[in-house]
């Protein structure tokens, strides 16, 4: 019997944070997207989960092999990197 089985986005928000792969509350945003979940930027909205996500990314983020580990970004830039952000001369 195959298991269907799908966790909704915000389950898997969680484990993406809580899985070490994922530096920022952005990078969670990107992976969801990339596996085919929608309106991930409405299902985690809110300053409560995205502060809830945000710890959970800084506690378990492991730099890939041979990347010495960043120290961790301004607040500002978590959420989402890249988006409105300054435009390079």
């Amino acid at each position: 019997m195959s298991n269907n089985f799908r966790p909704t986005t915000l389950e898997r928000a969680y484990e993406l944070a809580r899985s070490g792969g994922c530096r920022t509350v952005g990078d969670i945003k990107t992976r969801l997207q990339q596996e085919g979940h929608e309106r991930v930027q409405d299902r985690l909205y809110g300053g409560s989960l995205t502060s809830a996500l945000r710890k959970l990314c800084v506690e378990h983020y492991v730099a890939p092999e041979g990347e010495e580990e960043a120290p961790a970004p301004a607040d500002s830039d978590l959420e989402d990197e890249g988006e409105d952000g300054p435009v390079p001369a």
